[in-house]
């Protein structure tokens, strides 16, 4: 697939959305729209304050939800935010009852890609166009999905607003569907490159720039690597997962993990990459970490390896880890490289979109919770506890990299130009994901050449998305 269409399906990992609505279910939205618009003035006039009800999973785990929240309240005193906290295993299930019960939730944060598009079959996602077109939020077409019909149209409140998408990284256009919007980004994460130090400085290699290449990377590996056995350092690491592989062929924005009537052969380079340096001893082999079921935050805050890309999401996890003083890792960060022909700056990483219920009869006050959430002073929030925000840009890196622990050079090394999301929002996407993952350990094991198992990896998602 082209560019578009990657950006426009794509949507990942941890938080995803599948928007779509059509005319029907933006007829309902904007007779919702009205009402609530009524209700919130009443309340306005009156003095009442209106209690909306958000949707969030783990939310004692995610400090910066509670911090919105309250900061929301502050600045709006006649809207009061009730926090449905929903244990992460439990929330697409969960959220889909409330969902199904009308008007039991109004905002909502979305988790799984299934669970999105099962709501927008069932036109439970409020059409946000009209908020967008208030605001003046200039969003880019999003294809594709519109016939499912369940997203709540926000252009208009954009419009309204103002809000410029382009500070957005790229995120806000997957949610825009025939010009409007069904949900905007409230925070996210990407890949960027750990490094330790000190492997670095015992080798006599310089610290890698936010501009390299996977060619680099390869090289510098293998500079990286010295010692044997249990006293051996690898010079990086890539974890079990086939998206530390597959990612890197999706970089470019022009491909996707459903591209299967075209074939995968995108993903040929980086599988070659990746056995050249498992046969070059630079990483350890992909048996060994499968049957030790070995973790990837082990061996680096552990310092026996040198480099290691993972997502954003780490930042925390190993600073505390840093904190509690579970390990003493001197550690840097960089962008992620890039494929040869593409510009630095771009990465591989997924979303968190908040939505409103297309059925709240508040949609007006859940608007103004998304708007503060997604905007600059949501942005700042999540910022300051280490958390990448949608919405970023020069001042919110530089939060971030003043955050206590992040390494120097952070708001750098996250300033990122373009963020392709790993995953499409697609029927069956997590079948066809779950079957990658298996061809990528027989490539990794060597029990299917390169070009074998990218023939079965098309074959197979052939007959798994057209059965």
């Amino acid at each position: 697939m082209k560019k578009a269409t990657s950006l426009l399906l794509a949507l990942a990992m941890t938080g995803t959305l599948l928007a779509g609505c059509g005319s029907t279910a933006s007829s309902s939205a904007a007779a919702d729209s009205t009402a609530s618009g009524a209700t919130s003035e009443e309340a306005a006039a009156t003095g009442e304050q209106v209690t909306i009800k958000l949707a969030n999973w783990d939310t004692s785990t995610q400090p910066a939800v509670t911090q919105l929240v309250e900061a929301f309240e502050a600045a709006n005193p006649d809207i009061k935010v009730e926090i449905i906290d929903v244990p992460s295993a439990d929330y697409t299930t969960k959220l889909s009852v409330m969902l199904n019960g009308g008007s039991d939730v109004d905002a909502f944060y979305i988790k799984d890609a299934d669970t999105m598009i099962g709501l927008a079959q069932k036109g439970q996602l409020a059409d946000l166009t009209s908020y967008i077109e208030a605001e003046g939020i200039d969003l880019a077409d999003f294809n594709g999905l519109a016939e499912k019909g369940q997203l709540a149209d926000l252009t208009s409140y954009i419009e309204a607003e103002g809000i410029d998408l382009a500070d957005f990284n790229g995120l806000a256009e997957n949610f825009n569907v025939d010009g409007k919007q069904y949900a905007m980004p409230a925070r996210t994460d990407y890949y960027i490159m750990y490094y330790n130090k000190d492997v670095f400085d015992a080798a006599g290699v310089a610290y890698p720039s936010n501009d390299w290449t996977w060619a680099d990377f390869e090289e510098i590996a293998g500079q990286l690597t010295s010692g044997e056995g249990a006293n051996k350092t690898y010079g990086a690491y890539l974890h079990t997962w086939q998206v530390c592989v597959e990612c890197w062929g999706v970089q470019d924005g022009q491909h996707t993990i459903m591209d299967y009537q075209t074939g995968y052969d995108f993903f040929k380079p980086y599988y070659e990459m990746a056995l050249r340096m498992q046969d070059a001893g630079s990483i350890q082999d992909y048996g060994t970490l499968k049957t030790g079921n070995i973790h990837y935050s082990g061996p680096f805050s552990q310092g026996t390896v040198g480099m290691l890309p993972m997502g954003t999401y780490y930042m925390s996890t190993l600073m505390q880890s840093i904190a509690n003083g579970e390990s003493s890792v001197n550690w840097g960060i960089a962008t992620l490289p890039h494929p040869e022909g593409v510009e630095a700056g771009w990465t591989v990483g997924s979303t968190t979109p908040i939505a409103i219920n297309a059925a709240s009869d508040k949609q007006d006050a859940a608007w103004k919770l998304v708007s503060f959430i997604t905007g600059e002073e949501g942005a700042q929030i999540y910022a300051a506890n280490a958390q990448i925000p949608g919405r970023s840009n020069d001042e919110i890196l530089s939060t971030i990299g003043a955050v206590e622990g992040m390494p120097e050079g952070a708001a750098e090394a996250l300033a990122v130009k373009n963020i392709a999301l790993d995953r499409p929002v697609a029927d069956k996407v997590s079948e066809v994901n779950q079957m990658l993952g298996e061809e990528h350990g027989l490539i990794m094991l060597g029990e299917l050449s390169v070009d074998e198992g990218l023939a079965e990896m098309a074959e197979r998602a052939a007959e798994i998305v057209e059965e």
